[in-house]
């Protein structure tokens, strides 16, 4: 069993908690969310606020700038890779004690379906909107970077 190795980055002024839903094995090996080189998440939000994220202080600061927070929603899960559908035995993070903690937060983004489909089955009763965003990874490569950004930048801006 793997527990999830991050605290949520949030801030009193977050107002959307974007979850993604088990921190890859690079970022466990980085320390940090989507640390795999080829992950998009920081380079879609660093081209729609034009501001870079070259390292972790840049990346906290942006997000906070933004009125973002950043979690997932898999505490622990047994797992063999990276991918989501490897993700066994998930127990879920405490969302309802987060938003109680910060009630700014008005919406909620999933970077991933599965991380929509666990919320739906564990907290479909929070009065909360939320939406789904393009998938960041790699392995995502259904739609181009430009028109994930487009997305991001539409629903996070």
């Amino acid at each position: 069993m793997q527990e999830h190795p991050f605290k949520p980055i949030i801030f009193k002024n977050s107002k959307t908690l974007i979850l993604g839903t088990f921190p890859s094995i690079k970022s466990f090996d980085n320390s940090f969310y989507y640390s795999h080189p080829k992950n998009q998440f920081w380079k879609i939000l660093s081209l729609i606020s034009g501001y870079p994220v070259n390292n972790k202080d840049q990346k906290i600061w942006l997000l906070k700038e933004l009125n973002l927070a950043l979690w997932d929603i898999v505490k622990s899960c047994n797992r063999v890779n990276s991918s989501d559908n490897n993700l066994k035995d998930i127990t879920p993070n405490d969302i309802k004690s987060l938003l109680k903690e910060y009630p700014n937060i008005k919406e909620i983004a999933f970077t991933s379906k599965l991380a929509q489909k666990i919320y739906n089955k564990h907290f479909s009763n929070l009065e909360i909107d939320t939406f789904y965003l393009p998938s960041p990874s790699p392995a995502y490569a259904a739609m181009s970077l430009e028109d994930k950004s487009k997305i991001y930048k539409e629903k996070l801006l």
